[in-house]
């Protein structure tokens, strides 16, 4: 049985978010500060407004402490110790923040995240990545501009923005992210963005690109086949659409190889008829009944048993000279994407953020990147698990410690409430973190 308790109240500042600390050494470490002084962020135009570095920043880690919306940011602005361990005199507000975005319009946001892109992969080295080309559906509820009527596979008839977003598994970050109105198609203005995402990750070499079906069009197949401009050809995989000539090519296939019971693959050279050449196509099919939760298309060309019912299919175009089943399993390690996205939806708030202007959106957007990609280096250069934890699992076990300032002569001290069995984990974290030699090279990927 519980006893009955008292509440009382005190005047001493704590703050529940002390394991951040963890996470404001490490940008200390890498010069954080200096990376926004050197991207030309707008300015204020009043002697009272915050440095425009103050408020990027504070954005920043009112996600990693749980906002999810520029209102949430409210609590944290009233946590006098975390002011206090910025070393800040006044924290922003939401309509500050609000205020500064609206600043930002088309040309700033190109100029401002190309070079933000650029600076922040200088600090890993790492090379012949592989880069996942994904879109996503940002559900709306009011009437911010670009907001449309668009494929919106959960709420459909709502209006939403349909941003492009690029992956890279190999260091678990993203790329780039481009935010389009909702009624725009997964491939629209892709070449652009692609064009754009490499010269954010020059001159970092790109060895191969992955997509699904929405990126399954000529123009698309052309570009990354013969890019120009003395550019190599791009390798790549991409899932193919099941129209009904695809269908036929693959329903007249005999020579399958199994891989595993109850799935085979195959391969064959198909040719559009606006194509100027055939492509190699790879196929793969997986039994349903051995198989009943398999991913995959069925051949709905077909009504008899043979194919339709029968099995699940999964098809891709691609240049790469590697053996089929190679292709395959290569092409399913893009399954992350989906991963990262859910991560960004769930604990970085990236479909709840917006304001009403289209670019004052897409820049908050891109700062919402920048605190997952931060979260990202943070998880393998400084906590180093085999399985990288989410933002909300890293809140239980590193963020959410109560603690206090206290001053010794000139010293600032960050009084940690931590039981006694965690407090030497916790000193070998804050060493890491002081110890980190930069620029970071990735550990090896672990198996997801």
């Amino acid at each position: 049985m519980l006893g009955e308790i008292k509440i009382e109240f005190t005047d001493k500042e704590i703050t529940p978010h002390a394991g951040i600390i963890l996470m404001l050494e490490m940008l200390r470490k890498i010069d954080f500060d200096d990376i926004l002084s050197s991207l030309c962020l707008p300015q204020q135009m009043s002697n009272r407004g915050y440095d425009p570095k103050q408020l990027i920043l504070f954005f920043i880690i009112g996600i990693w402490c749980g906002a999810s919306r520029l209102e949430h940011l409210e609590v944290t602005r009233m946590d006098n110790t975390l002011k206090d361990i910025l070393h800040w005199d006044r924290m922003p507000g939401n309509r500050s923040l609000k205020r500064y975005f609206d600043k930002f319009d088309q040309p700033t946001n190109q100029m401002v995240f190309e070079r933000l892109y650029q600076r922040f992969f200088e600090w890993i080295i790492f090379d012949n990545i592989t880069l996942d080309v994904d879109s996503t559906v940002l559900t709306r509820y009011g009437e911010q501009e670009g907001s449309a009527k668009g494929y919106n596979p959960r709420k459909p008839g709502r209006a939403s923005h349909h941003p492009l977003l690029a992956f890279i598994p190999d260091i678990r970050m993203i790329g780039n992210f481009w935010l389009r109105p909702g009624n725009a198609r997964s491939a629209n203005n892709f070449l652009n963005f692609l064009k754009d995402t490499m010269r954010k990750l020059s001159p970092r070499k790109v060895g191969l690109i992955r997509g699904d079906s929405g990126f399954f069009e000529k123009e698309i197949l052309d570009y990354l086949e013969n890019p120009g401009d003395g550019q190599s050809p791009y390798n790549y995989i991409i899932s193919a659409k099941f129209n009904p000539p695809i269908q036929r090519a693959i329903a007249y296939r005999y020579n399958w190889i199994t891989i595993a019971p109850g799935i085979e693959y195959s391969e064959t050279d198909y040719q559009a008829d606006s194509w100027e050449k055939p492509r190699r196509f790879v196929i793969v099919r997986q039994l349903i009944k051995e198989r009943p939760k398999a991913a995959g298309r069925q051949l709905r060309l077909f009504q008899d048993d043979t194919f339709y019912n029968k099995y699940r299919y999964s098809c891709f175009v691609t240049n790469l000279t590697l053996p089929a089943r190679s292709v395959y399993d290569l092409y399913r390690g893009r399954a992350d994407a989906e991963n990262r996205i859910k991560e960004l939806k769930y604990d970085f708030g990236m479909d709840k953020f917006n304001n009403k202007d289209f670019w004052s959106t897409e820049a908050m957007l891109n700062f919402v990147v920048l605190a997952y990609n931060l979260m990202s280096l943070f998880r393998q250069n400084i906590l180093r698990t085999k399985q990288m934890p989410f933002l909300r699992t890293i809140h239980y076990q590193v963020f959410d410690i109560a603690g206090y300032m206290i001053k010794q002569g000139n010293q600032r001290v960050l009084k940690l409430a931590i039981d006694m069995k965690r407090r030497r984990w916790f000193k070998g974290l804050w060493s890491q973190c002081q110890d980190s030699l930069w620029p970071f090279v990735p550990p090896p990927l672990h198996d997801p």
